[in-house]
């Protein structure tokens, strides 16, 4: 269950497909960012493919030498463009790949067109997702419901995304959801209606444990998506912002050009990959043996090239060397803008008094570290905000609640308007009514235990003490524990053995921190195998705008019953 060789493969066979010669890959926007986070260019110009041009662009060249691959969502504007294309044909033979189901009168429309023959084939090849890691995807989707309820394009759009993703992997799941949550409820009927429909798609070679389909909702944890990050990958998102493994850097002081946007992709960068999981403590001493590792095999100013084979050497070795210098720099950047951003934020004092809000239970304490934090002048308007709206959800209930005195010291910090609205708009999306579950006390004798003993051990790293809800839910998962009250099956049959293929998908984002939590169940659990799948991958910044799109915040703070309604089917 490798989503990353998933996709890989497909586009692939594409090529292999169209056989030898020159080509062109002809894709829309979302297919070009699809490709981009399994292929680099250059991985691609190998395979013969010399030219990337996108369907909508109004002035392509005519090429005829050149044969075309399309990769294309099967979208009525894609197909109208691809008719277009076909009346007046730009290049030799067309080979056409939808990335999801296509339908009979699509395909009629377009057999039309081709009244010069240059079609040689139409398929579907399911890489409808953005594969993120090789257990996490996306759909890139922001601000996907409204109020409660889906909104219908988006709907249709995480179906489709969803249904490919089972596809890909060849898994035809049963499928549980999250009861307290409407959107849950609608997504798994949507999923197993194109199931049902497309049956004979989903017929694979059947296992023993049937694979599972487990749909959760964000608001069942806000918590997580509100925390500063100290792994790498995460923390990059938190702190710079990850869009389809790129990083926008023009903001760092001093940045030279070649640096302005980096790629950092595990595919392609050993370091990386290395290293994506590792603590920020961790990274520092392994990019300083990065660095001494390259001054090694740096080419000595003084060596002489005095014969050819000096010469034939030093050429050789030159595009290695070259590659090496571009990761080392790139890294050194990057973690020293982390390193920047995270003194003169605070960020430490600022995460542990984070972690204590999502971790313990001690009100007095909290509330003392939040009103000394707020005081604090290098602690941003974002930052005393966060404090604030975790402080808001984890004592929502306590009977010494002291939030508008905390809303007070926001407004005397002269934080904007807009992040002092969140605080209320982060409890009406994701406070106690709403979750289906309990986020902060532990549940039974056992769970209560765990926690005191961690209390006298102390814990390794109090930065990183925070597990996600989500880790817990998968792990009674595994176990055969989940409750069917709470986690219920869509339709008559339930699952027997535990099970073994899970492919979990949050409605309204996943974080970076969960898939670090499905990495290490996957390392640790053996026979099972976690894909973990989001709307979007959410940062803190995301997330609040997952908040505020979602319109929660408009409706009056007392409003004591949110309606849900399923939105019309489409």
């Amino acid at each position: 269950m490798n989503v990353v060789f998933a996709v890989k493969q497909y586009v692939s066979k594409m090529i292999e497909d169209s056989g030898p010669g020159m080509k062109v890959l002809l894709m829309d926007k979302e297919t070009t960012g699809i490709v981009s986070m399994v292929y680099t260019q250059s991985e691609i110009l190998q395979k013969e493919v010399y030219l990337f041009e996108r369907i909508d662009s109004q002035n392509r060249e005519i090429m005829k030498h050149l044969k075309a691959i399309c990769f294309l969502r099967p979208t009525k504007e894609n197909v109208d463009y691809l008719i277009q294309e076909l009346r007046r044909p730009k290049y030799s033979i067309y080979f056409i790949y939808f990335s999801n189901v296509i339908s009979k009168s699509d395909v009629k429309s377009l057999a039309e067109a081709d009244e010069q023959e240059v079609v040689a084939e139409v398929q579907e090849f399911y890489g409808d997702y953005i594969a993120v890691n090789p257990h996490l995807f996306s759909l890139n989707i922001l601000g996907c419901c409204q109020g409660r309820n889906w909104d219908p394009a988006q709907l249709s759009r995480t179906t489709q995304g969803l249904t490919a993703l089972l596809l890909s992997l060849k898994k035809c799941p049963m499928i549980r959801y999250q009861l307290s949550s409407e959107s849950a409820k609608r997504l798994a009927e949507c999923v197993k209606q194109v199931i049902t429909k497309e049956y004979e798609l989903f017929e694979f070679r059947r296992t023993e444990v049937p694979p599972l389909l487990l749909i959760l909702d964000r608001c069942d944890d806000a918590i997580t998506p509100l925390l500063n990050q100290w792994t790498y990958q995460a923390m990059v998102h938190e702190l710079l912002g990850i869009n389809n493994n790129r990083i926008d850097l023009s903001r760092v002081p001093g940045i030279s050009k070649d640096l302005r946007e980096v790629v950092l992709s595990a595919e392609n960068d050993e370091f990386y990959a290395n290293n994506m999981y590792l603590n920020f403590a961790e990274i520092g001493s392994n990019i300083k043996n990065l660095m001494e590792d390259f001054q090694k095999k740096k080419p000595k100013e003084q060596q002489k090239l005095e014969s050819i084979a000096d010469m034939k050497a030093f050429v050789e070795n030159y595009p290695q060397f070259k590659k090496m210098s571009g990761t080392v720099s790139k890294h050194v950047t990057v973690v020293g803008e982390l390193s920047r951003l995270v003194s003169e934020r605070n960020l430490l004092e600022v995460s542990e008094v984070e972690q204590e809000l999502a971790c313990q239970n001690d009100h007095s304490s909290a509330l003392q570290n939040v009103k000394r934090l707020l005081q604090n002048p290098k602690v941003t308007e974002f930052d005393a905000a966060r404090l604030v709206m975790l402080y808001a959800l984890h004592y929502e209930r306590h009977s010494s609640n002291s939030l508008p005195g905390l809303m007070m010291d926001l407004r005397n910090k002269g934080v904007s308007e807009k992040y002092r609205k969140l605080v209320s708009a982060i409890v009406e999306y994701g406070g106690k009514r709403v979750r289906g579950s309990d986020l902060f006390s532990p549940k039974d004798a056992v769970a209560i235990t765990k926690q005191f003993l961690k209390g006298l051990k102390g814990v390794e790293n109090v930065y990183t003490q925070h597990q996600p809800f989500l880790h817990e839910t998968l792990d009674h998962l595994i176990k055969g524990k989940l409750k069917e009250n709470l986690y219920p099956y869509l339709g008559p049959n339930t699952l027997r053995d535990r099970p073994q293929d899970i492919v979990v998908f949050i409605i309204g984002g996943a974080t970076y921190e969960e898939a670090l939590t499905v990495y290490n169940l996957n390392r640790t659990t053996p026979g099972v195998r976690i894909v973990l799948g989001g709307t979007t991958v959410h940062n803190t910044k995301s997330f609040l705008e997952e908040v505020l799109a979602s319109g929660l915040h408009s409706r009056s703070k007392e409003s004591s019953q949110v309606t849900a309604r399923s939105t019309s089917r489409r």
